[in-house]
Formats: structure tokens, sequence, C-alpha cells
């Protein structure tokens, strides 16, 4: 049975992150050209302040289609404050909040630092492992 795996053992421990006053076109470019679905936004501190999705970016880009330009930083797109997994959650629990929220990935926190992000397709592969 896979109630017993956990999502630190299936979660993507090298990712990329964005800083909140990176330019959101150079943000939105960074996601696309490396097919990301989105990435942690962290300060100076690398510590988690926010996460930018390409659906963040969708509210940038008509932005730029109404006045033919790109404006503002990755900070005034970006979902702040958004919600975290614990590393030692077990994939059920895991699966049941990724049903209950429109989140394609999570940053996972241990207390208070950053160690992975995990996304459906990480999960998904998790209950198709075998046990």
């Amino acid at each position: 049975m896979t109630t017993n795996l956990i999502i630190e053992n299936f979660m993507v421990r090298e990712f990329a992150t964005l800083p909140p006053d990176m330019e959101i076109g150079q943000a939105a470019r960074f996601l696309v050209d490396r097919g990301y679905a989105g990435a942690p936004v962290v300060d100076e501190s690398d510590a988690l302040v926010g996460i930018l999705t390409k659906k963040d970016c969708f509210k940038a880009a008509l932005n730029a289609a109404y006045y033919a330009q790109w404006g503002g930083a990755v900070e005034r797109y970006m979902t702040a404050d958004p919600e975290t997994l614990d590393p030692s959650l077990d994939i059920v629990s895991a699966a049941e909040r990724f049903i209950a929220s429109p989140y394609r990935m999570f940053p996972v926190m241990s207390e208070t630092s950053l160690v992975g992000v995990i996304s459906r397709s990480d999960l998904l592969r998790a209950f198709l492992s075998p046990s």
C-alpha cells in the first residue's frame, strides 16, 4: 500500500527560484523556455516569499496585450505566502491537497527552509512506483 510513502522521496530537490524583483516578462520567458509550471520566489536570504506560475504570468501577458509592454516585477504577480507541504507528508495526503486546490505544484518546506518542490506529475509517479 502506498500510504507509508512520503513526498520527500519524490519531490524535486534541485529547482530554480526567482527573485521578487525580477521583471515579469523575463520570468515568464524563463518558465516557458524551461517548461516549468512555476517556480518558488525567494528573497535575498532564500526565504520563500511566494510562487510564480504560468497562470500568474497570464495577468502580465494580458497587460502587455493591452498596453504593448510587459510591466512590473514578479512580486506584483506572484502568489504571496503560498501553501506548502512538509517533506514527511504521505503521498495520499498530498494527493488530497492537490485535489482540493487549483495548484499544479507545491513548495516543500522543512521548518523554515525550502527543500524542494513537488508537482502533480511527481506525485503521480509516486503512486505508479513499485512499493
